[in-house]
């Protein structure tokens, strides 16, 4: 044995521990890398004209060594959606990781803090009345609406988040105000609108994948792309902020500044991909639960986990959206309904310790 070793035992031993669990860490997230790449030729695979994955994989990699069929399917049909269940994914389980961080909430997502609900109503508006905040971007109206009602509603629970005393309850139970009010008035206008508009919204209102286009990718994958970025410059602070307001700011960490900060930036993640996919529930609240379970609450590991775990889930959904009922998509946002509502109803009902 070394001298070294003689003397700091506790220590080397404590860094090969750090060793292997970073490891490990790195380990579960190529896996969970793997799975995802799977799950997507599969996305690809399926459809009304069904491939084998080895057709899938050398269209991916070598188009030229498939038909142009084949290829146009694949890169031109079914590429934009399946890359959408990706991003769109992502985004939201971000979304819902870091506003479980700062609210310290596990029951925090943009689903359950209105800005879903808020999306919902600005589509309904252009859907049912022809609503059109922006005249000169009427190709886009429904999408248009929906972000901007999101974005409001981020504002004005950003706004009375700065008011003197409220507290991390305040806001949560304002988002919960939230929900119910847009749904309240989202019913007012299923009273009102004819039963074509009020057919339109209800579908809107179920979220689907199936208008992705190349356009609205590359606008929520740039969106994705640069709040990134932002987020991980405040990685070290918002795993300390998990400690509690007090001990991260006995480390230097302003927890008010970045909570405000952060709920900004996850606001404009949630409100452009519901903008474009419709509702799509529980992704926001199931996909970080999920990247906390493998991976910690280290920003290093965890802000990657949870996006990839979201883009897993929503992948996974788009799937099965297709083998449920063969020859018929179903909606996604009822897919991930039907998995979310009983991990939801896990959380509210399990008496189990947690970090919480």
């Amino acid at each position: 044995m070394s001298s070294e070793a003689s003397v700091h035992p506790g220590l080397l031993g404590g860094r090969a521990y750090y060793r292997a669990l970073v490891l490990r860490r790195q380990l579960i997230l190529a896996g969970l890398t793997l799975a995802l790449f799977l799950s997507l030729c599969t996305d690809l695979a399926l459809g009304p004209a069904r491939y084998g994955l080895e057709e899938v994989v050398a269209a991916l990699f070598m188009p030229d060594a498939v038909s142009e069929q084949v290829r146009v399917i694949l890169w031109d049909i079914r590429m934009p959606v399946a890359l959408m269940a990706l991003v769109v994914g992502a985004s939201l389980s971000i979304a819902g990781a870091q506003m479980q961080t700062i609210l310290s909430n596990p029951l925090a997502s943009p689903f359950t803090l209105g800005i879903s609900a808020g999306a919902s109503f600005g589509a309904a508006l252009g859907l049912a009345f022809g609503v059109i905040f922006i005249p000169a971007a009427v190709d886009y109206v429904i999408p248009i609406n929906a972000f901007l009602m999101a974005m409001l509603t981020s504002l004005f629970i950003y706004a009375l988040s700065l008011r003197r005393g409220v507290t991390i309850e305040t806001i949560v139970l304002l988002g919960i105000a939230m929900v119910f009010i847009f749904n309240a008035l989202m019913g007012l206008i299923q009273f009102f609108a004819s039963q074509q508009a009020v057919a339109a919204v209800v579908f809107w209102t179920m979220g689907s994948l199936t208008k992705a286009t190349w356009p609205k990718f590359w606008v929520t994958f740039g969106i994705l792309l640069a709040v990134i970025p932002l987020l991980v410059r405040h990685g070290w602070a918002l795993t300390a902020m998990r400690l509690g307001d007090t001990k991260a700011a006995s480390m230097g960490v302003n927890p008010r500044r970045i909570r405000l900060e952060v709920l900004a930036l996850v606001s404009l993640l949630a409100a452009i991909a519901v903008a474009f996919v419709g509702t799509i529930g529980f992704i926001g609240l199931v996909g970080p639960h999920i990247a906390r379970l493998l991976l910690g609450e280290d920003q290093r590991f965890f802000l990657p986990g949870s996006a990839i775990c979201g883009a897993l889930l929503l992948s996974i959904g788009s799937v099965l959206s297709k083998v449920i009922i063969p020859g018929t998509v179903i909606p996604i946002g009822i897919i991930t309904s039907l998995v979310g509502i009983p991990f939801f109803l896990f959380l509210v009902l399990s008496h189990r310790k947690s970090a919480w």
